[in-house]
């Protein structure tokens, strides 16, 4: 792909992570050509801070849809969901 002469960047879209348990966000979005982290890129890895437990993810950035550079970060939210049932 060549545009003005340049090679083009691949291009991946956003999926829709909200409501997904952590493990199954971090797949969809290398799926879908994205990493998806923790906002602390200087931190912990996300598989760290969601060990043990369930986890789902509550917002991301950017938004689905969205069109990044294949590889870039989308940085998810996730808060631990009880095991106890109600």
């Amino acid at each position: 792909m060549e545009r003005g002469g340049k090679r083009a960047a691949a291009q991946s879209e956003v999926p829709d992570l909200v409501g997904m348990l952590v493990p199954a966000a971090r797949q969809a979005g290398h799926r879908a050509g994205v990493v998806v982290t923790s906002a602390d890129i200087d931190g912990p890895p996300l598989g760290a801070l969601t060990w043990p437990g369930t986890w789902i993810v509550t917002a991301q950035q950017p938004a689905p849809g969205t069109r990044l550079s294949r590889w870039d970060r989308v940085v998810i939210e996730f808060e631990e969901v009880s095991d106890t049932g109600p």
